[in-house]
Formats: structure tokens, sequence, C-alpha cells
């Protein structure tokens, strides 16, 4: 069932599950007002389950860079917005994996981690990223880091 982030009253809905459920729910609404703020598009996600073609388009990504990561998927999402396609992925432990995907041939291309308030630097990450802090309202804490997509999806 799809639900439609709001970034005003953050809910943990479709998070339950997580063991910082509140700072990913944070998250989750502090994307959702990006979105809004810049494009006026609203943020709706759906369980995991219901587009997993979605979820194999973030993986097959990842893989460009040998990650794989073993925690539970919760939430997708997927869009597109003057030329560029944008995903997201919202896991079980906290982390959120998004893909900005221009589809123009010159265009930029990135994958971008954000780890929730209160969980750990996952070991898949260790060594291999460093993680820039930003302050968020709705967030409280977050660390994120990315890399530039080199292949064709």
């Amino acid at each position: 069932m799809a639900y439609k982030v709001d970034f005003k009253e953050v809910t943990t809905n479709g998070l339950e599950s997580s063991p910082v459920a509140t700072a990913l729910a944070g998250l989750r609404a502090n994307e959702a007002r990006y979105y809004w703020n810049k494009f006026k598009h609203e943020f709706v996600t759906v369980p995991a389950a219901e587009d997993p073609a979605t979820l194999k388009w973030i993986e097959t990504i990842l893989a460009e860079r040998d990650m794989h990561f073993p925690y539970r998927p919760l939430e997708v999402t997927s869009f597109e917005i003057d030329g560029t396609k944008f995903a997201y992925v919202f896991y079980e432990n906290g982390l959120a994996v998004n893909v900005m995907y221009a589809l123009a041939a010159d265009g930029k291309r990135a994958v971008g981690f954000r780890l929730s308030d209160g969980m750990e630097i996952p070991a898949e990450f260790a060594g291999k990223f460093k993680f820039a802090r930003q302050r968020s309202k709705l967030a409280g804490t977050i660390r994120g880091s990315f890399f530039v997509i080199k292949g064709d999806y």
C-alpha cells in the first residue's frame, strides 16, 4: 500500500520494525521535504515487496561497487523529475540508499547513502567511504556519503 510521506507530521508508518524507526522516519520525511521544496513533488513510498523492480534496479547499480546489503528492505520509491530518475530504498537497520540517474547520456549519476541518527556505520562501508554530517530538524544528525555511477543502467 502506497504511503505519501508527510514531512510536517512525521510518522513511522511502514518502518515500525526498525530499531531506529523514529530516526528513519525523520530521514524519510527529510527527503520528502527536499523534493517538495525543490520540485513540488510528493514523496510516495511503497513496501519493498510491492515494487521488486525498483529494488532490483538499485541492487544492480550497487553491485557495480560489489556492494550487497544483507539488511531487510522496508520501503522503496521511484520517480522521474526533469529528465532524472530517482529511486530510494529504506532498510530496516536505518540505512537509506538513493539513486540519482540522469536519463541523458552526459548527465549526473550517483548513489547516495544516508545513515539514520543512532545507527552504527555498517561494516560494508568500513574504509570505503567517509561520511559527512548534516543536521536536520526532522532527522537529527544524518551522516551521508555517495559514489558516482560509471555504468549504464
